[in-house]
């Protein structure tokens, strides 16, 4: 988190963290184009892209149940994720691996290890983790690693 996450409030920095992490349909969304949405979505919903802006930057900080449930569901996460420390730990780290996915050549090896050997993940999970650290990258501590 950044100085300015700080200040804001909880529920400003975890919705802010979906606009700028979470794809629905592969691309980034803008306040308006999200907001247009939640409406095709949810007709009876009041919502507004400058009131998003609001609650992304804390401007305002109670929008209703019905408008959380719907961007829960647009960004397709719990409502439970802001409010609850644990449920988004959980999502941000999914969403950092689905990021990492994203990068250039990841995917590729990632392909290539499905179906590898425990073993064979042992030995490129080393090897990478050397490369990691020739470059200055700090070490990757995932649970989800070969053991």
């Amino acid at each position: 988190m950044t100085a300015t996450d700080d200040e804001r409030p909880l529920l400003a920095v975890r919705l802010d963290d979906l606009f700028k992490t979470v794809r629905p349909k592969g691309k980034h969304w803008t306040n308006a184009e999200v907001a247009e949405e939640l409406k095709r979505t949810n007709p009876d919903l009041k919502v507004g892209g400058v009131y998003l802006s609001q609650l992304r930057t804390g401007k305002r900080s109670n929008p209703s149940p019905d408008l959380l449930a719907a961007l829960a569901r647009f960004f397709g996460v719990s409502v439970a994720y802001f409010f609850d420390d644990e449920v988004a730990e959980s999502v941000l780290g999914e969403l950092a691996a689905i990021e990492a996915l994203r990068q250039s050549g990841v995917r590729a090896v990632a392909m290539r290890a499905a179906g590898m050997k425990k073993e064979n993940l042992q030995a490129i999970t080393a090897i990478m983790d050397q490369y990691r650290q020739l470059q200055g990258l700090p070490p990757v501590t995932d649970s989800t690693a070969p053991e």
